[in-house]
């Protein structure tokens, strides 16, 4: 929406207004791209100003000490940098070294138009790496400068847009810096084109099945160092961008360690042995798949855009109701591991699963399925079992003990506050049941992937709802008094009351 003030209002600078939107976009952005993200700037116009910060979602909330001690006890980052002052643009960067904080991403720089700012956001424990993040933040930095050096309105609205559809641009700007490194400004590969190749070809059914199987891009500089099973002539050389038929030549190496072979272009052949280190794979999995640069992960992709995910379950919040420091240790990690499984080969085959965590040392009785005696899941077969226990109707019982006590169980009790209508019923079912059971946990797996724990009727893993974001009216606050401000929130008036 255009930018609207009233006619008593003063119209915000554009710093002001680039900030909002610019941080808007991102915050945007890093949610399709990781998961609901927050965003925070720490930033001084000139070389001579306060060092200010936006951080509207609270992101920095307990790294006062460390940013006290780097941007007010120490003068140290405001030293001088002569080159800036002789840059021919006023929005030429010069990156700055990011910080390392607890959980954070960031990157920053210096320009003619701002002195300094450094970008922040969310770490997530699934990502696959941090590189296309760290592009992200660092085109934020680019995009502030220039629209403080053009002071145009359409460019501080046009900014927040840039960002919020920036995701395969950060792969492709991660993975052209990682050639760039491996090649100088050699490389001739396209990477654009295998960006558009891989969501296309992942998207291409065969007989109704996704594509399943490998593709190793490969610079033609190094070509002669890929060890081939077969090559193509050079007339039947397949190209990249017919997607059904590369699809239809996935059918070779599906399931196999045999991978296709392709200079960004065209498919040169079938390899199963030596390839350059240096290469970009894409690895598909049915409906998702993985793309890899020298055989470490970038990123996932799947319903045709990337994500950061490594698709893992995120089961941070049972590990943490695990860690009982008046229980067997070794006895706890065993099930944490055993309801881990269970989860991972659950999500493996996308159908829904609901395992109940009976923490109590007697188990609680249960309705459903019992078993003659509880089987021991540390067992590889017998846990095998309980996976495939779980794909029927109803949860898994397992006791503190690792057993299973009984599978399709049925979890009732009465309606809670929680209670979510957009969630199926094996979510809500489980939200009533532990609202009720003392020392119950209960893991909801939805078959289109999401993991959510369950404990007291609360769904630890929800993402907390976040106000929606308002227009800057004013300069965002000092660091100085955001501290001092943080300290007042932390320290409650204690002062005594007359008797």
């Amino acid at each position: 929406m255009p930018f609207l003030v009233s006619d008593d209002q003063t119209n915000p600078s554009t710093i002001l207004q680039s900030i909002f939107h610019i941080h808007e976009g991102l915050c945007r952005g890093l949610s399709h791209f990781s998961g609901p993200s927050r965003a925070a700037l720490l930033y001084a116009e000139t070389q001579e100003a306060p060092p200010r910060l936006y951080d509207p979602q609270r992101l920095l909330e307990g790294h006062q000490p460390i940013l006290e001690k780097l941007y007010l006890q120490s003068d140290s980052w405001r030293k001088s940098f002569p080159e800036i002052q002789q840059a021919r643009l006023w929005r030429h960067l010069y990156p700055e070294r990011k910080l390392d904080l607890s959980g954070l991403i960031s990157c920053g720089g210096r320009t003619r138009s701002i002195f300094y700012q450094m970008w922040f956001t969310e770490h997530h424990p699934s990502m696959c790496s941090t590189g296309p993040t760290e592009r992200w933040l660092e085109h934020a930095v680019c995009l502030l400068a220039h629209d403080c050096s053009n002071f145009d309105w359409f460019y501080t609205q046009n900014s927040q847009y840039v960002l919020r559809e920036y995701s395969t641009h950060a792969v492709h700007d991660y993975i052209s810096d990682e050639l760039d490194f491996s090649f100088g400004l050699d490389s001739r590969i396209d990477v654009y084109a295998i960006l558009d190749a891989v969501l296309g070809i992942s998207k291409t059914r065969e007989e109704g099945a996704w594509p399943r199987g490998a593709i190793a891009f490969v610079d033609p500089s190094v070509m002669a160092e890929a060890s081939f099973m077969v090559r193509f002539p050079d007339a039947d050389k397949l190209i990249l961008s017919n997607y059904k038929h590369v699809r239809k030549l996935l059918l070779s190496v599906e399931n196999s360690r045999r991978m296709l072979v392709s200079d960004g272009r065209r498919i040169l052949g079938v390899s199963s042995g030596i390839l350059p280190e240096s290469r970009i794979t894409a690895d598909f999995r049915g409906g998702y798949g993985f793309l890899r640069f020298s055989g470490e992960l970038v990123c996932s992709f799947s319903d045709g855009s990337f994500h950061s995910s490594n698709r893992k379950p995120n089961l941070v919040q049972l590990e943490e109701l695990l860690l009982d420091p008046h229980s067997d240790f070794n006895q706890r990690d065993l099930l944490f591991r055993i309801v881990s499984s269970i989860v991972r080969k659950a999500g493996e085959q996308r159908h829904g699963a609901s395992i109940v965590i009976d923490l109590n040392p007697e188990p609680v009785q249960i309705s459903g399925q019992r078993l003659e005696e509880p089987i021991n899941l540390w067992d590889s077969h017998l846990l095998d079992l309980a996976k495939a226990l779980s794909k029927v109707d109803g949860a898994l019982h397992i006791g503190v003990d690792c057993r299973l006590y009984g599978f399709a169980c049925l979890l009732d009790g009465r309606s809670v506050p929680a209670e979510n209508r957009a969630r199926g019923a094996r979510y809500n079912s489980a939200l009533r049941f532990t609202a009720e059971q003392k020392n119950i946990i209960v893991v909801v797996v939805s078959s289109d992937r999401p993991v959510s724990v369950i404990y007291n009727g609360v769904d630890l893993s929800a993402p907390a709802d976040r106000e929606p974001l308002q227009q800057l009216r004013t300069d965002p606050p000092t660091l100085e008094s955001w501290i001092a401000d943080s300290g007042e929130r932390e320290s409650p008036d204690i002062t005594p009351t007359a008797a």
